[in-house]
């Protein structure tokens, strides 16, 4: 494996592979399975769970990292082509991308969406751009419109808690400040979708996903038996789901207009979602969400902190999900 960039790159039997593998290293652990070998993580966002995870999986497969965040004890990068750099960039992607990857065995890059221009964001302009100038394999830490390491974690946190293939998985949308961007709602649902379950969007009026993240997800339902459809409505969509998994994200109609998205989202903050949410699930439902959280503003305190939160567990995954990914990518056959 030379890429790790979209979950939608592999077919379904190799992310199944790739999760077989992962409850393997964590039942038994390869401690010189990465020997010698050299992970670079470049991050142009911050990062909690992404950046310690992988920190910590490289080690215990006894390989090495080191880290580079622009701007904090190394030169700031710009990435944008043609430009006059008489600001506060030193060093542009085309010159010191290729220096970091000629230093490490295999290369991660965060890089968020700049929350400009939609269709730019979409196509995942930045991240290409930065992808083509890497000649080692390389891994999406997050990127403007993915995060597929995120949702390999949650499939193996699925997986664990018994819950079916073909099960009831609701995305909602829960309310935030300020817009937020659409890679991790995105993965998630094409997660949902290519593992067969009933996927349903809740969203408000004013905040469905871009048509291209949605046909992805239909596309992927296709292959595998599953469905997606969206709803505004909130014991419609909920009632018998076996998952809800709480997300903010941006509004697609004023996306790049920060006044536009903060009029949009003002009288929404009834979106924090709570136990009430659950009357219409399933007694078993489980809550969902990629952290980090803003406690009683997107997700209630007493919901987090209670039986049906799985967030913990999900952000403990990451570990040995990217342990199979980098296991895969760096292991000598």
């Amino acid at each position: 494996m030379q890429r790790f960039i979209d979950l939608a790159d592999f077919a379904r039997p190799q992310v199944l592979e790739l999760l077989e593998l992962a409850r393997r290293l964590e039942r038994a652990p390869e401690p010189q399975a990465l020997r010698g070998k050299v992970l670079g993580l470049l991050f142009l966002n911050p990062s909690l769970r992404t950046l310690a995870s992988f920190q910590s999986g490289m080690a215990r497969l006894g390989g090495s990292c080191f880290v580079i965040t622009p701007g904090n004890g190394t030169w700031q990068l710009e990435s944008r082509d043609g430009i006059v750099m008489d600001g506060a960039a030193a060093e542009h992607i085309r010159e010191g991308l290729p220096v970091l990857a000629s230093y490490c065995d295999a290369l991660g890059i965060r890089a968020f969406a700049e929350l400009r221009d939609l269709a730019s964001d979409l196509q995942e302009s930045r991240f290409r751009a930065m992808s083509a100038l890497v000649d080692r394999p390389l891994i999406n830490l997050e990127s403007a419109a993915n995060h597929p390491c995120q949702a390999l974690a949650d499939w193996k946190t699925l997986d664990e808690f018994g819950v079916p293939e073909h099960g009831k998985f609701v995305l909602s949308w829960a309310w935030h400040p300020r817009a937020l961007p659409f890679a991790v709602p995105a993965a998630t649902l094409h997660m949902a979708a290519l593992r067969g379950m009933e996927v349903i969007v809740l969203r408000p009026e004013g905040f469905g996903l871009p048509a291209a993240i949605m046909d992805k997800a239909r596309q992927a339902a296709a292959m595998s038996g599953g469905s997606v459809r969206e709803s505004a409505e909130r014991a419609d969509a909920i009632a018998g789901a076996h998952v809800v998994y709480a997300k903010e994200w941006a509004c697609a109609a004023a996306y790049g207009d920060e006044a536009a998205d903060a009029a949009a989202r003002r009288d929404l903050r009834g979106w924090c979602l709570a136990e009430d949410w659950f009357v219409p699930a399933r007694p078993d439902c489980r809550l969902m969400h990629c952290l980090p959280v803003r406690r009683n503003a997107a997700v209630a305190e007493q919901l987090l902190d209670g039986p049906r939160s799985l967030v913990l567990r999900q952000a403990y995954n990451r570990l040995p999900a990217q342990m199979a990914v980098l296991h895969r990518m760096l292991k000598q056959p």
